[in-house]
């Protein structure tokens, strides 16, 4: 695709990011047949070719409207055109560069600025969060029908962290909302870890990944949060023998995977950053290379016919269109002894996408309604997902219950222990 980019951004590197890429574009439309709002919408404006004509003519200078940042708005960043791309065309990094730039040309409404000015302060603090979600549960007889049912439950563990000191040692990002909406899972993936041989660390002066704040377009705050997670693990990674960062959540494992590339102009940051993304591991690429002592284990051990499983797996996009990571759980899960069903259209959105649900409601609950009827057409006696934003919105409407599939595994190995 031919540029000729303005001057406001051509001789900046976003804008020398964003010419590279516009160029790797050859108009083939492959990725429309994977879109998930091109699928629903029907309108070429909203998929990932009409995006990028829609972000080269801004950028080369041309006047944006509102209309042209709803249609950013509306994509769900995730990725799956990446997948499809013959060219590979880098989508994620161009339509944030769009997005930072379209912000500060087109004014929001009051209330959308309201919205996400609130999101972006209340989902990256845990504590302001955990005390909100408390109230809410707290009042959720008194509020409005329609209310209570977006009050989401919160699940207890248990189990505690265990306290073993093994020589092999990895840090884990405690995550923003997960502790509050799900504390099993992180304590899962430690006992998981343990049983493996890994003492699994959180880091007191870590915090939210970046990512909430990032897509918001709020950028500069964003990079704010991964430079201070950097500060965090730094004394760590550098004394400690710390052998990986691990991320139970693929949304926030795709986004420390990329902190090189987001800091990469960032003199003081640049090679830390780029230090910390090449240590950081998704807790499934931890687990898959213990596959063998798993493997062990579960030989050793036959399951009743009543706890044999049917099992459904929702790979988010952050998983498998972000991190690129296929087929690792479901074979992890199988060696569980757990039997896996049948998901058609796995590839596409389930709608959570970060705040998309919550700013995006009505194309949210269509891709989650296609989503759990996919997942359920199995007939699975649970579904398992790799992402709090999905579990939580899955479990929204899905008849079977939900859960993290670190969680199933911990079960698994918790018998005969």
């Amino acid at each position: 695709m031919q540029t000729k980019l303005a001057d406001f951004i051509k001789n900046t590197p976003q804008g020398q990011e964003a010419d590279a890429i516009l160029r790797s574009c050859v108009h083939c439309g492959f990725c429309l047949a994977t879109c998930p709002t091109y699928q629903i919408l029907g309108d070429e404006l909203d998929s990932p070719r009409g995006r990028i004509y829609l972000i080269k003519q801004m950028l080369e200078g041309q006047p944006v409207t509102k209309k042209t940042l709803s249609h950013l708005d509306r994509c769900l960043t995730c990725r799956a055109c990446e997948t499809t791309c013959p060219s590979g065309v880098r989508y994620g990094a161009l339509v944030d560069i769009g997005r930072g730039v379209i912000e500060k040309q087109v004014k929001r409404d009051v209330l959308s600025n309201g919205m996400r000015y609130a999101l972006m302060k209340i989902l990256p603090n845990p504590r302001l969060f955990n005390t909100l979600l408390k109230t809410a549960q707290i009042l959720g007889p008194l509020l409005p029908r329609k209310l209570q049912k977006t009050v989401p439950i919160s699940s207890r563990s248990d189990h505690a962290w265990p306290v073993t000191n093994h020589a092999r040692k990895m840090l884990i990002l405690d995550g923003c909302v997960q502790p509050a909406l799900a504390p099993n899972i992180n304590i899962a993936t430690a006992r998981v870890l343990d049983y493996l041989g890994i003492t699994l660390i959180k880091a007191d002066q870590a915090g939210c990944c970046g990512a909430v704040t990032y897509h918001l377009n709020a950028q500069l705050d964003g990079l704010d949060y991964m430079r201070r997670n950097i500060d965090a693990w730094w004394p760590w990674v550098q004394q400690n023998g710390i052998e990986a960062i691990v991320t139970n959540a693929s949304g926030c494992g795709v986004t420390i995977k990329e902190y090189g590339h987001m800091l990469q102009h960032d003199s003081a940051y640049a090679l830390k950053a780029k230090a910390i993304s090449d240590i950081s591991r998704d807790i499934s690429e931890v687990v898959y290379l213990e596959l063998k002592k798993l493997k062990e284990k579960f030989s050793a051990q036959s399951f009743p016919d009543h706890q044999k499983m049917k099992l459904a797996f929702h790979s988010p996009c952050t998983l498998q269109h972000g991190m690129r990571i296929h087929g690792i759980v479901e074979e992890i899960m199988r060696v569980a002894g757990f039997e896996l069903s049948y998901v058609p259209d796995a590839h596409l959105c389930c709608g959570s996408a970060g705040t998309y649900s919550i700013l995006q409601p009505q194309l949210s609950k269509k891709l989650l309604s296609n989503k759990v009827t996919a997942l359920e057409s199995g007939r699975p006696e649970e579904i398992a997902t790799a992402n709090i934003g999905c579990l939580m919105h899955l479990r929204k409407q899905a008849t079977r219950p939900v859960k993290h599939w670190i969680e199933l595994l911990d079960e698994r190995l918790s018998i005969g222990r």
